[in-house]
């Protein structure tokens, strides 16, 4: 999106290997440090906020500076834990650009005042809105196989649904991180559920997909403001996440979504039914949905961008 507003812009890295991509990303800091104005910092809190912590360390001895964009659910526990390490890569950067109000609170309360909210952003025209008239039990899972995003709860939810709607199924999108993956296959085995498991995809591919499916459930323990849920709201599917992190800001409950407490399977499977038995309402979460996704075109984020920027 920057390069088509003009910008000259160089990445890293695509590698799986830790190692080589910790070591691409500092090279090409190295590599380009005399041609560069800026290091963008995509930051989360697990393991990965190190590689933004060393990053921030180069770009320091170059005398580069840099903006952290916060991404992780977790990072609140990392501002709590590694106080030194958030201090020296939050406190000397340019600003940090957090998605949302959520995030925004808790970095302003750790006194980073040097943090600003510039929503995540989405092509819309990439994820184009589907109105669905009826809401068959058809669920939609996208996200790392990953512990803190809790996918068991999903399979859990379709597993009680079944028992309603011997129709239902789940697709689940994303690629292995921990071994969850493995736990969610010998489950789905085990209770004979009707699963489709289809890896990493591409978000074209992922989007044409859900046309097949009419929710889009968020079972996660910690979050953020999730793009995989924006584009889902895009399209026209209708979110029941759990209300953990940022999801409250991002989802009013019962008007663009609908939200019930981390780990209730049984919460969440009434929802999904109250919605299959009353599609009107679906509808009108839907199209409550689709218009909030609007002010996350990037159409209408680019010049907050070009203000920090510049």
């Amino acid at each position: 999106m920057l390069r088509k507003e003009g910008y000259k812009v160089k990445t890293a890295s695509t590698r799986s290997n830790k190692a080589l991509r910790l070591a691409e990303m500092l090279g090409l800091i190295a590599k380009y440090k005399d041609s560069t104005d800026i290091v963008l910092i995509d930051t989360y809190g697990a393991m990965n906020f190190y590689y933004a912590y060393l990053v921030g360390k180069t770009c320091e001895m170059f005398n580069l500076e840099y903006i952290p964009i916060l991404h992780g659910g977790n990072l609140p526990d990392r501002l709590e834990n590694s106080r030194k390490f958030s201090q020296s890569l939050f406190g000397k950067a340019k600003v940090n650009i957090a998605p949302s109000k959520f995030l925004y609170d808790i970095f302003q309360s750790y006194g980073f005042e040097n943090t600003q909210i510039i929503p995540n952003a989405i092509r819309t025209d990439k994820y184009p809105f589907k109105q669905r008239k009826e809401f068959r039990p058809k669920l939609l899972w996208v996200r790392r196989f990953q512990e803190r995003y809790n996918p068991l709860m999903a399979l859990n939810v379709l597993g009680k649904l079944q028992k309603v709607y011997p129709d239902a199924s789940l697709c689940m999108v994303g690629p292995e991180k921990d071994g969850t993956m493995a736990s969610c296959k010998k489950l789905a085995r085990k209770y004979n559920l009707d699963v489709r498991f289809t890896g990493k995809l591409k978000k074209k591919h992922w989007a044409q997909l859900s046309t097949n499916y009419d929710f889009f459930i968020n079972t996660t323990s910690v979050d953020n403001t999730p793009i995989s849920v924006i584009e889902a709201m895009s399209l026209g599917l209708t979110i029941i996440s759990t209300d953990v992190g940022g999801m409250p800001i991002l989802i009013k409950n019962e008007y663009d979504g609908l939200l019930v407490p981390e780990e209730d399977e049984e919460a969440m499977v009434k929802e999904i039914s109250k919605i299959i038995e009353n599609p009107e309402k679906g509808e009108v979460l839907c199209a409550n949905a689709r218009n909030k996704v609007e002010s996350f075109d990037w159409n209408n984020i680019k010049e907050q961008w070009n203000e920090v920027l510049n």
